[in-house]
């Protein structure tokens, strides 16, 4: 049975939307690790619409010189999750999985072995969370506040007990926390 690792880049106030703001902080070795551990431990990739639209003509030209997560990106079998797509064939390997429905998401998680992997896909990793079917929550929380933008958990997103499995900070003031279920027993 697969599991679900969502990986995000966020401010200190929650906003996650068009991550262009994090170009000041650079991005560091460390974090080249900790992500390409990420994507090295995964063997699909689930997106919700508007992200798999940006990653698509972003990602699907990229070669591996250009960019060493291009491979992961463009040869993994991608999942969207869509009630108004019907096609995803402008990137190779991707598959529309329909509209948002939990069941259909504990299937793909039976059929992968591995970690499904999950950036971006705000609305989905909400529901994702309130469904109890995300494993790994990977944050890289910015220091600096924004002050606006869309916030990955907005008011009255689902209450979701967590645990911090891991933490670590890298020399740009960038902090990776990483967050399993709670055990709420």
């Amino acid at each position: 049975m697969g599991k679900i690792g969502v990986h995000e880049f966020v401010s200190l106030d929650g906003v996650f939307e068009t991550p262009s703001w994090t170009a000041p902080y650079g991005f560091t070795e460390g974090m080249g690790q900790a992500i390409g551990a990420l994507t090295a431990a995964s063997s699909a990739i689930l997106l919700g619409r508007t992200t798999f639209q940006m990653f698509a003509p972003a990602w699907s030209t990229r070669t591996e010189e250009e960019d060493p997560g291009a491979p992961f990106f463009n040869d993994t079998p991608k999942y969207v999750v869509s009630s108004t797509l019907r096609s995803a064939d402008e990137w190779q390997n991707s598959t529309v999985l329909g509209a948002y429905d939990p069941q259909a998401i504990r299937r793909l998680k039976d059929e992968v072995n591995g970690t499904i992997y999950v950036s971006g896909s705000g609305r989905l990793v909400r529901g994702l969370l309130a469904d109890g079917l995300v494993d790994e929550l990977h944050l890289l929380v910015y220091p600096i506040v924004l002050g606006e933008g869309q916030r990955l958990f907005p008011d009255g997103t689902q209450r979701a007990p967590l645990a911090l499995v891991a933490q670590e900070t890298f020399e740009n003031g960038v902090v990776h926390l990483t967050y399993g279920p709670a055990d709420t027993a």
